[in-house]
């Protein structure tokens, strides 16, 4: 798993670090939140661990951040807080488990290993469109190397409808029905806003089928 592990003491955070590798696991570590954002603002990871009392930028403060901009990874929040409230607030900001320090770097393993299970249980739900697109059906949403993609509603209805029939043709007229809730909408509108939503992709992965509509073919990573 690629993970970002953010934990501003140095001997632990190298202790994490090692440990992890040693069992083929890639770690980025950070010392900073500041730094920590701004590194998975632009690159996916499987896995976050933060450290929640950090300097400037906490670890709540920062998985809040990341939410705001459409980021969603699992988090693992490690910390020697034995404050209810902190944990509460930890695991209502989405957070996948909690770790109290100090710990045995074997639980963290363990509670990794937990962690992936739940994210390939999660992959089921995910209709893989292109190289870096897919349709997230739990949360209704398309993601761009698992970043949230921000769409209008419109746009979101006919990813959605086009990925759960992925490899069929989605015709004008299931268009109408399921995005355009049966309204007398004529097909050359429907095109129009096609285009628009293909506009904005960085991978086009519609496909026209003249005269009858629209369809998404299964990507097969190689």
């Amino acid at each position: 798993m690629k993970i970002a592990l953010l934990e501003d003491e140095t001997m632990l955070r190298s202790s994490i670090q090692e440990y992890l590798k040693s069992l083929n696991h890639n770690v980025i570590s950070f010392s900073s939140g500041e730094n920590a954002k701004e590194t998975i603002l632009l690159e996916p990871f499987d896995l976050l661990i933060f450290d929640i009392n950090i300097p400037k930028i906490n670890g709540f403060e920062l998985l809040k951040t990341l939410h705001d901009n459409g980021v969603f990874m699992p988090v693992i929040y490690i910390s020697a807080n034995i404050n209810i409230e902190d944990i509460e607030k930890a695991y209502a900001l989405g957070a996948a488990d909690y770790i109290k320090k100090p710990f045995h770097l074997k639980e963290l393993a363990l509670r990794i290993n937990k962690v992936a299970k739940l994210i390939e249980d999660s992959k089921r739900q995910h209709i893989l469109l292109s190289r870096n697109y897919s349709f997230s059906k739990i949360h209704n949403v398309l993601l761009y190397n698992n970043i949230a993609q921000k769409l209008t509603k419109k746009q979101i209805g006919i990813v959605k409808v086009l990925s759960l029939n992925v490899n069929s043709v989605v015709s004008f007229e299931n268009l109408r029905e399921y995005v355009w809730n049966g309204e007398p909408i004529d097909n050359a509108s429907i095109r129009v806003e096609i285009s628009r939503l293909r506009k904005m992709l960085k991978e086009d992965f519609i496909k026209s089928v003249k005269g009858i509509g629209y369809k998404v073919e299964r990507y097969i990573k190689s």
